[in-house]
């Protein structure tokens, strides 16, 4: 497997990749993910296990070409059956180019998308520049059309490639399960009033109030309207508590939250901890009793498979979201949590007033949610068209 980047700050290869690996490793298969960790410079040239999966860090020298480099000879050498990359973009969709190129025909290569990157998608957020805006739509559109196998996240995804002429038979569904640990799975078993049994420190909040959770990194909607929902929350329940997880990806959008939040009353209502170490993510998450998760109805959002949502339902929180995308196939109407159009402002309000109120609708929503994720979005299940889509021959 290669990606783009390393675990860290982003999370495509630690919350996609790395639980795809360890599940094809128990499986009987040998799985090295190599990376360019140019995020976190330090820890290049490192290579190290985790779950039975290689992970390899490659050093950092030689600017692109030599890190181009050094990717294509150390995955190659490693001599695989199967190449996946992760995301078409960079240095990933660089290897890729390389390898269908001059080796596609002893090398089954696969392509892995999980997000829009070109126009309408991450070119619109990111501050790139000009050149690379346009060299990596290139890569994306090439790169759907230039493998054995093209895994997808989401449907929206799945329906793009097979507009642009991708034979069916190599587009492979794959979503998103939960980015936490498989060792914190939660079972079923709930407490009387919805909360996890993993909760075990209420340091951080008052046990005896409803607490909304807000895990996010804020890109994907407006903030003057979740700080409009927020505001109706409060005023609806004011023994309210709201739980900040996660950090701003931009931080004009944190600013102005807080800034919205001060002038709308809700801002003594906040608890934010800010980014969680992972093993410790799970416990924290289910201090609430009820999520929101917002989103833009965008080209973007439509094509993302959201890893945190899928967090929130695993640990037993009935979340009110927005219906975009791969939103729906997660919240399940009146079974995981409860939906609305994006923009539905006093729908989203009512939502979660209504959830926060009643204790016992809450505890149903929570053993639907945990159970939906795991018979659905267990790794262990989306692990296997994988395998199928390495094991099957096809001729290009």
């Amino acid at each position: 497997m290669i990606g783009p980047f390393g675990l860290h700050p982003k999370q495509t290869m630690r919350s996609r990749a790395l639980p795809l690996a360890k599940e094809l490793t128990r499986r009987g298969h040998q799985v090295c993910l190599f990376m360019p960790p140019w995020h976190t410079p330090a820890e290049a040239d490192k290579t190290w296990q985790e779950g039975g999966v290689t992970l390899r860090y490659v050093p950092l020298r030689g600017g692109v070409p030599g890190i181009t480099r050094r990717l294509i000879r150390e995955t190659l050498a490693w001599q695989p059956d199967v190449v996946h990359g992760f995301k078409p973009k960079a240095y990933s969709g660089l290897i890729l180019w390389w390898l269908w190129q001059f080796h596609r025909r002893r090398l089954r290569l696969v392509l892995d998308t999980d997000d829009w990157e070109g126009w309408g998608g991450w070119n619109e957020r990111e501050p790139y520049t000009a050149v690379q805006k346009h060299f990596f739509a290139w890569q994306e559109r090439w790169g759907l059309t230039h493998c054995h196998a093209l895994t997808v996240a989401s449907r929206a995804l799945q329906t793009i490639a097979l507009s642009r002429g991708v034979p069916p038979e190599r587009v492979v569904y794959v979503p998103n399960g939960p980015g936490i640990s498989e060792q914190y799975a939660v079972s079923s078993e709930h407490s009387a009033v919805g909360r996890s049994p993993l909760t075990a420190d209420r340091s951080l909040l008052a046990a005896d109030r409803p607490t909304l959770l807000l895990y996010s990194r804020f890109f994907e909607f407006e903030v003057s309207r979740l700080a409009a929902v927020l505001a109706g929350v409060h005023t609806a329940v004011p023994q309210l508590q709201i739980l900040l997880v996660g950090q701003s990806l931009f931080d004009a959008d944190a600013a102005q939250l807080q800034q919205l939040l001060a002038v709308g009353g809700a801002l003594e209502a906040i608890t934010d901890v800010g980014w969680v170490e992972p093993e410790k993510l799970p416990a924290v998450l289910a201090q609430a009793d009820v999520g929101i998760y917002l989103m833009d109805d965008t080209l973007l959002n439509r094509t993302k498979c959201p890893v945190k949502l899928a967090d929130m339902l695993a640990v037993g929180i009935p979340v009110v979201a927005e219906a975009v995308g791969q939103v729906s196939e997660y919240v399940v109407h009146g079974r995981t949590g409860l939906l609305r159009p994006s923009g539905d402002v006093p729908g989203l309000v009512a939502d979660l007033a209504h959830l926060l109120q009643n204790p016992a609708e809450r505890q149903r929503l929570s053993e639907e949610a945990v159970a939906h994720i795991q018979t659905h979005f267990a790794w262990e299940k989306l692990a296997t068209p994988l395998e199928a889509a390495y094991q099957t021959g096809m001729t290009v």
